[in-house]
């Protein structure tokens, strides 16, 4: 679902269930007004819970679209109709000038990968001119980040992910359920 037609839905009172999957630091950041955080590990483990209270029309969002997309894949093996992504994810509903709703700024995590990633590479390699072999660890880095591309997951996003800078307040299954009842 494009970021414009979402929008007019919203305007008009007919906004679907919205889930956004990232992070509760991200979601805390920057999130779509009326969204739940669900966090994509806690969908995944809960998606059978989930399945009962998500009847009608549901759009995933995250940052770019790619966890949104694990989620839909998740939810829709799990027998859930009416999926949808966000196209473009947080970013692309911010491009548009969309409302969001504000809180503290963090960086989102592609950024910490992109940090974590670039000085062990970059460390590994200055280590290396004086211990021979260090510069394996960059490769490795260098490894890792080609297969996230490929396979469009990221194992050092998931570990990031779970430092207390990324996890903000916990989202508790019990809680998201009961947010998801209590709301029309």
């Amino acid at each position: 679902m494009t970021p414009a037609v979402l929008h007019a839905l919203v305007r008009e009172g007919r906004a679907p269930r919205l889930l956004d999957v990232r992070t509760p630091g991200e979601f805390r950041t920057v999130h779509i007004p009326g969204s739940y955080n669900v966090p994509l590990a806690t969908l995944r483990e809960h998606r059978a819970e989930l399945l009962s209270h998500l009847d009608e029309e549901v759009v995933l969002v995250c940052r770019s679209g790619a966890r949104a997309t694990q989620a839909e894949k998740a939810l829709a093996e799990a027998g859930l109709p009416n999926l949808r992504v966000l196209e473009g994810g947080m970013n692309a509903w911010e491009a548009a000038g969309a409302p969001a709703n504000r809180g503290p700024e963090r960086w989102d995590m592609e950024r910490q990968v992109r940090l974590v990633a670039g000085s062990m590479v970059l460390l590994t390699g200055v280590v290396g001119v004086f211990v021979p072999g260090a510069h394996l660890i960059g490769t490795a880095v260098g490894a890792g980040l080609t297969y996230a591309a490929v396979s469009n997951t990221c194992a050092m996003g998931v570990l990031l992910s779970k430092l207390p800078y990324n996890r903000g307040p916990r989202t508790d299954i019990r809680t998201v359920i009961a947010e998801l009842r209590n709301t029309p």
